[in-house]
């Protein structure tokens, strides 16, 4: 006579559960789709990136950091700014936060340089 698998799944309350809940994934992790492990699988995976994002949120970058970031992986100086912001006295004065960003600005940057315009758009 078979023995029917059984979840042990529960809510993660505390740090214990969710490194329970991290060795149980571990454990599971290979399992095939559709199996009662891949089925533990994914509800587990759920349930750990629900406690992760409400107990450790990623902020979204400073706008001119993730600027200064993409410009880096772009390879790209503050000069060539200037067709997505303005003058080079503009870029610069943006670039040092002494210029708060424009719509168009945003609009532009985001297109540009592939950045979220919901990290542009933030107050800094």
């Amino acid at each position: 006579m078979q023995t029917k698998f059984k979840m042990k799944i529960k809510p993660i309350k505390n740090e214990k559960d969710y490194q329970n809940a991290l060795t149980r994934l571990e454990v599971i992790f290979d399992a095939k789709k559709g199996t009662e492990e891949g089925d533990e699988l994914e509800i587990l995976s759920i349930i750990i990136d629900n406690y992760e994002k409400e107990n450790f949120p990623i902020e979204m970058p400073d706008p001119i950091a993730a600027i200064n970031f993409r410009m880096e992986q772009m390879g790209l100086k503050q000069k060539d700014l200037v067709e997505m912001i303005g003058f080079k006295s503009r870029v610069s004065e943006v670039m040092n936060k002494k210029r708060k960003l424009t719509l168009e600005m945003i609009r532009k940057l985001s297109t540009n340089l592939k950045i979220p315009t919901d990290v542009l758009i933030q107050d800094y």
